[in-house]
């Protein structure tokens, strides 16, 4: 089903030779897609012993992508009707080579519709939660290594999700909150069936004003797994997140504070992560720095990311960029008993 669903984008798009990606037809629905390659070198280390691979020379993609999206107005009360249906491919192997759905050709990412007025917006689908769209531009590896979502939880995406998002208020204040009905799962692992209409909720606020972000969001009973104080007795998590950051265009800065709780259990991490860039014409110097403390087991997961960007366009670029994400037990000895998880060095190309 899914070839066939990709078979038709491509052939959607391929049937009018006046159709470039991200152009839309008349009336029509807007075909765009990204492919972002990297060549890395890879090294991971395993245990206390520091028993490792051997580094090795990869081809990867990076959150490659190919989508369909529009909007149109509707005859009644100035309402507007937008839709969008995003896939993930994997032009370095054809298909997904890890994780639980191996052999795929395509992978779902965002896919919902919904209808926008002067009330604000309403969508429903498979999605974004606000919590995590509430970072925002801190994180300047996004899609990479050094992503946050390496040493952070809360960036999910959820399916039967509804969302109602305020309009502008004040010109920069904006207001999302979602829910998520239980269908009958035991999301939370308490053996009784979850049947509600908002089992699990992420609300966010967004201030965006010049060149200022800010945003505060929580999620609750959330379907998600701390990263250094896992318990095992709780399957979803309540989350809070703040960030704040500043863009002028010659440089950039910002911060992210996250307390994460297990909602059934007694698990308990907090995470800081900065982030930096500056702007010289076409390239882009960039950094950031994270780290995660569980509160019970005192372990740290930290991660540095230091990288270069070449703009070819708007929206493509070539870059490099270097990246390590390691483990700090709490354990006697702590200091010999550092596990590197990854480590990485970085050569690719993003076109859209």
């Amino acid at each position: 089903m899914k070839k066939n669903l990709l078979a038709i984008a491509v052939g959607a798009a391929l049937a009018s030779p006046m159709m470039m990606p991200g152009a839309a037809l008349a009336d029509g629905p807007t075909v765009y897609g990204k492919v972002n390659l990297s060549l890395e070198n890879v090294e991971d280390q395993i245990g206390a012993g520091n028993t490792q691979t051997d580094a090795q020379w990869q081809l990867d993609s990076n959150a490659s992508r190919l989508g369909v999206k529009g909007d149109f107005d509707l005859d009644v009360g100035g309402l507007k009707a937008f839709y969008k249906a995003e896939f993930e491919i994997h032009p370095d192997d054809g298909i997904e080579a890890s994780g639980a759905d191996t052999d795929q050709v395509i992978d779902q990412r965002d896919i919902y519709g919904g209808v926008e007025g002067a009330f604000g917006a309403i969508q429903a689908g498979y999605f974004d939660s606000p919590l995590k769209d509430a970072q925002m531009d801190v994180d300047q590896f996004n899609d990479l290594d050094g992503d946050i979502k390496n040493i952070l939880a809360g960036e999910n995406r959820y399916s039967n999700q509804v969302m109602y998002s305020t309009p502008k208020l004040a010109d920069m204040i904006t207001l999302n909150a979602s829910f998520i009905p239980g269908e009958g799962d035991d999301q939370d692992g308490d053996g009784q069936a979850e049947d509600g209409l908002a089992d699990a909720t992420s609300i966010s606020i967004v201030l965006e004003k010049d060149i200022f972000y800010a945003g505060v969001a929580r999620d609750t009973d959330v379907e998600d797994e701390l990263l250094t104080d896992e318990t095992g007795t709780s399957p979803t998590l309540d989350i809070t997140r703040l960030v704040a950051g500043v863009n002028p265009g010659d440089f950039e800065l910002g911060a992210l504070y996250q307390v994460a709780e297990e909602a059934e259990g007694d698990g308990e991490e907090t995470s800081y992560l900065l982030s930096g860039a500056f702007n010289i014409d076409r390239v882009k110097l960039k950094a950031q720095y994270g780290l995660t403390e569980g509160d019970q087991s005192e372990d740290e997961l930290n991660l540095m990311a230091v990288g270069a960007d070449y703009k070819l366009s708007k929206a493509s670029k070539i870059y490099t960029y270097y990246s390590l994400v390691t483990l700090e037990p709490n354990m006697a000895n702590a200091e010999d008993m550092d596990t590197t998880i990854r480590r990485a060095f970085f050569v690719g190309v993003s076109i859209a």
